[in-house]
């Protein structure tokens, strides 16, 4: 049968204004429900993070409706009574004709939502970011095969839409389990979030398609006609088991909504030498890389010439680069991980370069001892005085005051005297402002680092950093 009498006859095109307005409706309504066009656009744009989230809503409907369609066909080349007009033709050529338009429609379904985005944002499509494309697209060819079998079998005005209701609910409620966690990253409808910068790594696409693939070769083992089909089959359903239980066994030590990634594939702009300072070329400002690195050396040299005691890193990274924190390296004395897009692009009275500066402070002020990384409502706030009060009489120094008292203002909320410490911390930094000369200045930024380590009860630490990065980022 010629292709275009082949489509004519598909229930792929008579039931093309369903699929293609499922399509139309929750690209341009949900899936920009949370975030408008002007927000999309705006950045930070990946290509693998977008390619991402077009896909989110759609593997649900192309398996569903892949498996509908395909059923629907094979009932119809059981009807037709195809295996008896043309005995001699092998089973999988005419079924592979029959659904090939089955397939395009579950194709279309997710091919369309990535290209329009890709339009929408102007990205170009890179091998690593269409990962979750290609395995979405392998799997609806394996509900194809799923599903033509199940026409052979079933009645297909009743398996139709009883298997592609079925299939929907199956898929796209695999995200809401916790316990077992496997069926989340096995079922082809991908649970793991990709951030600036990261790509899908390979078990994490693997693992649904090896699956979905072993149970469509076992059932179309058993669909098969051969004088060995029973080896083929007892030998499809052996590799199809064995494939879901390691797989399920390799996913279950995944994490709820993080299977495994690759971070760190974002390009990267730098400028100048120690410090080196680098941003991320598509995070949207990086336009601004000159003045970030001057408002970076800027505050370092302010500070020093203060009298803070720190170390110049040889390179300076925009946090964006690995946007998560459990990616990310941890900072060094040569090489820090700054927050310089998120806070280069923030909106501010000098155009966010308050946060920059901010971001130095926090990692350029260093304590001889370690602070918890939180602190109760009920914690003791002698040693927060003193600890705050080096940190605002520092951001003073680099006009960072403003981005550092909205964050402690936030942290002493949870305190019943949380005004009275705020009243406190400014008092004491306005002492050490108020002093006559340099030497004095810096003999009172040592001597309340050293007095907020004695007054700091004996407890786990965390770390002032750890701290001081979580208020960067924020």
């Amino acid at each position: 049968m010629k292709f275009r009498a082949l489509l004519r006859s598909s229930s792929a095109l008579w039931t093309a204004p369903v699929w293609c307005g499922i399509v139309a409706f929750y690209f341009f309504y949900a899936l920009h429900l949370h975030d408008s066009y002007e927000e999309v656009i705006a950045g930070p744009l990946w290509v693998a993070q977008q390619v991402a989230i077009a896909l989110e809503y759609f593997y649900a409907f192309a398996y569903a409706i892949t498996l509908g369609l395909a059923t629907w066909e094979g009932g119809r080349l059981k009807q037709d009574r195809v295996w008896d007009l043309a005995p001699s033709r092998a089973r999988w050529r005419v079924a592979v004709q029959a659904l090939a338009p089955t397939v395009g429609a579950g194709w279309a379904i997710l091919l369309l939502p990535v290209a329009m985005r890709l339009i929408e944002t102007r990205l170009l499509p890179t091998p690593t970011a269409l990962l979750p494309l290609a395995m979405g697209m392998g799997i609806v060819c394996a509900y194809a095969v799923v599903g033509c079998v199940l026409g052979h079998i079933a009645p297909r005005v009743i398996a139709a839409p009883v298997g592609a209701v079925a299939t929907f609910y199956m898929i796209s409620k695999t995200s809401a389990y916790s316990d077992p966690l496997w069926p989340r990253h096995v079922s082809g409808q991908l649970n793991t979030s990709v951030a600036f910068g990261e790509h899908y790594s390979a078990p994490t696409v693997l693992l649904p398609l090896l699956v979905a693939a072993s149970v469509a070769a076992a059932v179309a083992a058993w669909w098969s006609r051969g004088p060995r089909r029973l080896p083929l089959r007892i030998l499809a359903t052996a590799v199809g088991l064995a494939t879901l239980v390691l797989s399920a066994r390799t996913a279950s030590g995944w994490g709820v909504v993080d299977g495994p990634v690759s971070a760190g594939h974002a390009p990267a702009r730098c400028v100048g030498t120690a410090p080196r300072v680098c941003m991320a070329e598509t995070g949207g400002a990086v336009e601004r890389l000159d003045d970030v690195r001057a408002e970076v050396t800027g505050s370092l040299e302010k500070l020093r010439a203060a009298g803070v005691d720190l170390t110049v890193p040889s390179t300076v990274t925009d946090g964006l680069l690995y946007e998560r924190s459990r990616t990310r390296p941890r900072s060094t004395t040569s090489t820090w991980w700054l927050p310089l897009t998120a806070q280069a692009e923030a909106v501010g009275p000098d155009g966010g370069m308050a946060g920059v500066r901010y971001a130095v402070l926090l990692s350029s002020v260093t304590f001889p001892c370690s602070f918890p990384a939180t602190v109760t409502s009920d914690a003791p706030t002698a040693w927060i005085i003193n600890r705050d009060a080096v940190m605002l009489w520092a951001a003073y120094t680099v006009d960072a005051q403003t981005p550092y008292l909205r964050w402690r203002t936030g942290e002493y909320a949870q305190f019943a005297n949380g005004p009275e410490v705020l009243a406190k911390v400014r008092e004491r930094a306005g002492k050490g402002r108020a002093l006559p000369t340099a030497a004095q200045r810096t003999a009172w930024f040592e001597q309340e680092k050293a007095k907020a380590c004695r007054q700091m009860p004996k407890q786990p630490a965390g770390g002032h950093a750890a701290t001081g990065s979580q208020g960067a980022d924020s």
